[in-house]
């Protein structure tokens, strides 16, 4: 049950155990900030005051600070929780009560509290004041818990977001010198970390194991850099990986950062003419790869797909002289696996022939780290590239206070290291902070839709981070699924990818985490490195579906159509006002596109292409995609690489793509297709459609449904209406709008009675 009115009143005036009372004189009560630890064993024995944190004049700056950058927040001063006057809200508490309502208002318990690293709005709003109004000292410090080869200079970041005053450009710690792979593991072993678990690994099949602690995380890693070396890698050389969810995958990222070289992790789920289109593209010296995988009952021959996409990468010049390939025994055997002699060479042969010490290079922050290829709104998928210094600070940091981390914490995020919550969250941001991590290999539902939380009881993991996808997918299936298993070791909850819908919120809260996990509902993208807009755990009242506020550093903005910012309750364009570490710099090989796609269409911002409510207490509500790219269960598609693939099938005369509400994936994927003059409507043509793409892109950028199309909406010159494309995709057919700029508006009507066919 809900809080009574009269506890809620105790509330406002501050009389719920773990939110404190509010100041009567205006200042901010003096409580210390634990910084990011430079190893677990002194994480305890270090304590950071923030300036924001003491006396009374530093109090009332806080104050003033907060009414500037967290204006949005009302009545601060009045309500502890920071959601300002609430109507119509039911306060709930974490193991109290369950989430049912769609105005709830879910508090962390006192004992979650109690520990957690940020444990008040007040404590939130100090850090959160200092690092806008001191942005180098604040990350300075962050960075100096790390080892630095070399310290970066008195600039600690430089910054041009506005295409008007020239070439955007950000830049932190340049000058200073450091690695990633020695931070996340060779610094932890010499803190005393070396027989702690960094890797579990938990195969397809029940039963499948292993392990790796961090001093033998190490010991491959220095193996497979030194082969790396032995081949030709230099620093700043390219190497591919296509691997799938083994502990070998972060194990090779780790091995690249180590000297220098600067990994591509393409997902194991793409195929191999969009595997070719990203070895064309960054030209690789090296491709490592499996030569097989089992995801739940299904066998995918990863090899075969390499095989031809570089046969295909070798035709226009981008001819790779070594492919390494590690046998993955469960799926298939080395017999089994076609070979080409020259080239090809066994993972298991050759690796362990290598020194198991390797000296580290030691790179600028500014150097590249990784390019990861993201889907755009043109046909052309993006190479965002990420550098050394901030990135390695910034996933670090959101890492450790976004679940709130303990030493002692298992900790298990879903996503696959082909996309950027694997690089973020899987490998690098947990390893630095000395994390047990669980890498899985197979389906989550496999072999029934219990599989996740029979996986969570074996390891006992603490900290559970998925995509509303899944908690969608699994909630389809019933409670009992998740019922038969304790599930008593989680304390946190995750989610990531895209906005996850209230009843999904409720369901994750109340059945999988017993209503006493709160959940750390992250807003981010490949191009930002980390989370931007999430609640911390223990600091803030969640609202189910709710990205809540800005992390450190992160100074949001909504726009109107013309980029005046927007104050109060309202809805718009989000955008991004400062840099912060984590940002990308380019996209690889093409500046111009980068500045084009993120920085002009609200100049003096970075646009993150997304839609965004504030609601009247301040909190921020992502809203969904608002250019032509659709995010199917968190992977980012662009409507043009789908409709390019459609149009390659010698039926197809013209297609266009829009995204749909999907029950189970956020958004699916619907096509509008135009065939050839005298091509007839068949179920065999629509199979060989969808084909298609699948050998094209992948399966999951699959059309969920084929429309046929007697002709597309256009207006006379020729651009499609795509708002009238997804107004019949979604079946809104009496709210279509003004149809008399098309150059034939009778296609409408077709198009309409062409729904069910």
């Amino acid at each position: 049950m809900g809080l009574s009115a009269f506890q809620f009143r105790l509330l406002i005036r501050g009389g719920v155990p773990g939110f404190p009372t509010p100041p009567t004189n205006g200042s901010a009560n003096p409580r210390s900030v634990t910084p990011f630890p430079s190893s677990p064993a002194t994480a305890s024995a270090r304590t950071l005051r923030s300036p924001m944190a003491s006396g009374n004049s530093n109090g009332k700056r806080a104050r003033i600070f907060s009414e500037h950058h967290l204006r949005h927040v009302e009545s601060m001063s009045v309500l502890p929780s920071g959601a300002g006057t609430i109507s119509r809200l039911n306060a709930v508490i974490l193991g109290e009560s369950l989430a049912s309502e769609e105005d709830d208002l879910v508090f962390p318990s006192p004992d979650f509290t109690k520990q957690a690293l940020v444990s008040s709005p007040e404590q939130y709003m100090r850090m959160y004041a200092r690092s806008i109004e001191d942005p180098s000292g604040f990350w300075s410090e962050m960075a100096s818990e790390f080892y630095w080869k070399e310290r970066w200079g008195m600039e600690v970041f430089s910054e041009n977001l506005d295409v008007r005053k020239g070439r955007v450009s950000i830049e932190w710690f340049k000058g200073g010198k450091t690695n990633i792979c020695y931070n996340a593991l060779d610094r932890q072993i010499e803190s005393g970390n070396g027989d702690k678990i960094a890797l579990y690994w938990e195969g397809n099949e029940p039963g499948e194991d292993g392990k790796m602690t961090y001093n033998e995380l190490l010991q491959n890693v220095c193996q497979l850099s030194n082969f790396l070396k032995d081949v030709g890698v230099q620093k700043g050389d390219a190497v591919v990986i296509y691997l799938p969810m083994l502990m070998e995958l972060p194990a090779a990222m780790l091995a690249c950062a180590r000297i220098g070289a600067v990994h591509s992790v393409v997902f194991a789920g793409f195929s191999a003419e969009s595997l070719a289109q990203r070895i064309i593209d960054c030209k690789p010296k090296v491709v490592i790869t499996c030569n097989a995988v089992r995801r739940g009952p299904k066998t995918i021959y990863l090899k075969d797909i390499v095989d031809s996409a570089l046969a295909e990468s070798t035709k226009s010049g981008a001819s790779i002289d070594v492919c390494l390939v590690y046998e993955n025994k469960s799926a298939l055997k080395r017999e089994a696996t076609k070979w080409q002699e020259e080239r090809d060479m066994w993972w298991q042969d050759t690796i362990p022939q290598y020194s198991t010490e390797c000296a580290v290079e030691w790179v600028d922050a500014e150097d590249p780290l990784f390019l990861l290829y993201t889907s755009g709104s043109t046909g052309k998928p993006k190479g965002v590239l990420h550098t050394t210094g901030g990135y390695m600070i910034y996933t670090a940091a959101t890492f450790k206070y976004a679940f709130d981390y303990k030493p002692t914490d298992i900790y298990w995020c879903t996503a696959d290291c082909g996309w950027i919550t694997g690089h973020s969250y899987v490998t690098y941001g947990p390893l630095l902070n000395g994390a047990t991590v669980l890498v899985y290999e197979g389906a989550p539902n496999y072999p029934n839709a219990g599989r996740c939380w029979e996986i969570v009881d074996k390891y006992g993991v603490t900290i559970f981070y998925t995509a509303p996808t899944l908690v969608r997918s699994l909630m389809r299936e019933g409670d009992e699924f998740v019922n038969q298993y304790s599930r008593k070791s989680l304390r946190v909850l995750g989610s990531v990818g895209e906005p996850i819908n209230p009843s999904a919120w409720r369901w994750f809260f109340n059945v999988v985490g017993d209503a006493r996990c709160p959940i750390s509902d992250t807003w981010w993208q490949t191009e930002t490195g980390g989370f931007m807009i999430l609640p911390l755990p223990g600091a803030w009242p969640q609202k189910p579906g709710s990205a809540t506020f800005p992390f450190f550093g992160v100074q949001p903005v909504i726009v109107d159509e013309k980029g005046n910012e927007i104050e109060g309750e309202c809805n718009g364009y989000l955008c991004i006002k400062r840099s912060w570490p984590g940002a990308f710099r380019t996209l690889y090989g093409d500046h111009e596109r980068y500045e084009t796609t993120y920085f002009k269409p609200f100049q003096g911002y970075y646009f993150t292409g997304d839609g965004c409510s504030r609601d009247k207490d301040g909190y921020y509500w992502l809203t969904g995609r608002v250019d032509d790219v659709i995010n199917v269960s968190g992977h980012r598609i662009g409507t043009a690489e789908v409709e390019s693939a459609l149009v390659s099938h010698p039926q197809c005369a013209e297609a266009a793509v829009v995204g749909v509400e999907h029950e189970v994936k956020g958004q699916g994927i619907y096509a509008f297709v135009t065939l050839v003059d005298g091509v007839q409507y068949s179920e065999e043509l629509r199979k060989s459609l969808i084909m298609t793409v699948r050998s094209q892109i992948g399966a999951f950028a699959a059309p969920d449904a084929i429309h046929w199309a007697p002709g597309l909406p256009k207006t006379r010159s020729g651009k499609i209406m795509r708002r009238i494309l997804r107004k019949i995709a979604s079946r809104q057919l009496e709210d279509l709008g003004d149809t008399s700029t098309l150059a034939d508006p009778g296609i409408v009507e077709q198009l309409i009675a062409l729904i069910d066919h």
